[in-house]
């Protein structure tokens, strides 16, 4: 039966790399409202809330976009999906 050292363990562990994460980011545009921005970031970003979403909603408005989620590649598709097709303006995701 083999044996592993410790210090192959330890090399194991180094190697090992976290996933990268995607932004989804809204633009500003003319044709959504601020309600509307709002409603749908709570609607779909999880754990979003009404007050976070306004701030969110309001830096859009004022800065020309937001990041309003970062984290795995899958689901920020999922959500860049439901936000594109509730009729936000969208950046396309970024890994960052």
């Amino acid at each position: 039966m083999a044996t592993i050292s410790p210090g192959a363990v330890q090399e194991r562990q180094r190697v090992r790399q976290s996933y990268p994460s995607f932004k989804v980011v809204v633009l500003d545009d003319n044709v959504n409202t601020f309600q509307h921005v709002v409603e749908c970031l709570v609607r779909y970003i999880p754990a979003m809330q009404p007050n976070q979403a306004w701030e969110l909603a309001h830096r859009i408005d004022g800065e020309g976009s937001a990041v309003v989620w970062c984290g795995p590649q899958e689901q920020a598709e999922l959500y860049h999906q439901q936000l594109g097709a509730e009729g936000l303006t969208l950046a396309p995701l970024e890994q960052g």
